[in-house]
C-alpha cells in the first residue's frame, strides 16, 4: 500500500480542493480526511456515511449527588477549579458538589481524593467518526465536538481506519492500492499523527514571506521523520518572485518541486457546485493540477 498525505504550513492554502482533485484523478483511492479540527473535504466529495461511531479522547469526572456528602475535598485538589459546591443535596447535606464538564481536564485527581468514592471517571464523547462511499471511493472522516481536544488521538484512529480499508482492496486496486489523506495544517500533534510513516508528504504552500516560512518548518519536521516531501505552490501567479524563491530553495533541500497551480475563481466555483476543478473544468488550472499529480504518482513509484 502506498500513501500520499497532503499538508499545509497554514490552513487555506488549497490542500483539501487538491485532494479532491487528486481523489478524481486517482478514481479508486481510499480518502481520509485527517484535519479532523476543521474537516471539510466531504463538502466537495458529498460521502454517503455507512457508519458511525463515537470517539472518546479522554475521561471526564461526574459526581454521584446521592452519595457525595460536600465536604469539598475534591474542590480543594482540582487545579482547574472544575468543581462548584452548587448541586442538589441529599440526605446527607443540603448541597453537593458538581463538576463544570468544560473546565474539567480529565486528570482524575478529584477521584483519586474523594473520601467516600462518590465520582465517577466515565469516557468523554468528543466527537464522531465515519466510514463513507464517495464517488471516488471509500472515506474516513471525522467531526471532532466544539472544542474538543485530543485531535491527534482522533487522527491516528482515521489514518488506521483507512489503512484497514486499503489493506482490504476496497475501492483500490488490489496491486497497488492507494491511500490519499488530507492532513491536518502547522507543525502540531494533528499533522504529526497524519505524516507518521507515510510514503510521501506534498506540502501545499503559498507565494508569501509568512508561506515560505512556514513551509522552512513543515520541512523540518518531515525531514525529522525522514518521510520523502514534495512542494507544490498554489497561486503561485500572485506573487511570481517569491514562488521562484520557495522553487529554488525547495530544490536546494533536495525536496521534489511537484509544480505551480494558477489563482483561479473557477477552484472556488467549482467548490460552490460541489465538484473538483478537474471535473468542472477543461483549462489550464485543472492541467496543471494533473502535472503536479503525475510528478507526485512518478515519484511515488521510485519509493520503495
Amino acid at each position: 500500500m502506498k500513501e500520499i498525505v497532503v499538508i499545509s504550513g497554514k490552513g487555506g492554502t488549497g490542500k483539501t480542493s487538491l485532494v479532491a482533485a487528486f481523489a478524481s484523478l486517482a478514481q479508486n483511492a481510499v480518502l481520509a480526511d485527517c484535519d479532523v479540527d476543521a474537516a471539510d473535504l466531504h463538502l466537495i466529495l458529498k460521502p454517503d456515511v455507512r457508519e458511525t461511531h463515537d470517539f472518546s479522547g479522554g475521561k471526564l469526572a461526574r459526581i454521584g449527588a446521592d452519595k457525595c456528602i460536600g465536604c469539598g475535598e475534591c474542590e480543594r485538589v482540582c487545579r482547574f477549579e472544575a468543581v462548584l459546591l452548587n448541586g442538589p443535596g441529599n440526605e446527607l447535606v443540603t448541597r453537593t458538589c458538581t463538576i463544570d464538564p468544560v473546565a474539567c481536564e480529565g486528570c482524575g485527581v478529584c477521584v483519586q481524593f474523594c473520601p467516600v468514592d462518590a465520582i465517577d471517571f466515565e469516557d468523554a464523547i468528543n466527537g464522531r467518526w465515519f466510514v463513507s462511499e464517495t464517488r471516488f471511493g471509500p472515506m474516513v472522516h471525522a467531526r471532532l465536538g466544539a472544542a474538543e481536544e485530543n485531535s491527534g488521538k482522533l487522527v491516528s484512529l482515521i489514518r488506521k481506519q483507512a489503512r484497514r480499508i486499503a489493506g482490504e482492496g476496497v475501492g483500490a486496486n488490489d496491486d497497488s492500492p492507494l491511500l490519499l489523506v488530507d492532513g491536518s495544517p502547522g507543525i502540531g500533534c494533528p499533522v504529526i499523527a497524519s505524516i507518521t510513516g507515510a510514503d510521501l508528504v506534498l506540502v501545499v504552500t503559498e507565494p508569501t514571506l509568512s508561506g515560505r516560512h512556514d513551509l522552512d518548518r513543515v520541512a523540518q519536521l518531515t525531514a525529522h521523520f525522514d518521510i520523502p516531501t514534495a512542494v507544490c505552490v498554489n497561486k503561485w501567479d500572485i506573487n511570481p518572485d517569491v514562488t521562484g524563491a520557495i522553487e529554488a530553495g525547495a530544490r536546494d533541500k533536495g525536496l521534489v518541486f511537484a509544480g505551480r497551480i494558477d489563482y483561479d475563481p473557477a477552484v472556488t466555483n467549482a467548490q460552490v457546485a460541489e465538484k473538483t476543478i478537474i471535473e468542472y473544468a477543461r483549462n489550464r488550472t485543472a492541467a496543471q493540477v494533473v502535472s503536479v499529480w503525475s510528478v507526485i504518482t512518478d515519484f511515488l513509484k521510485t519509493t520503495k
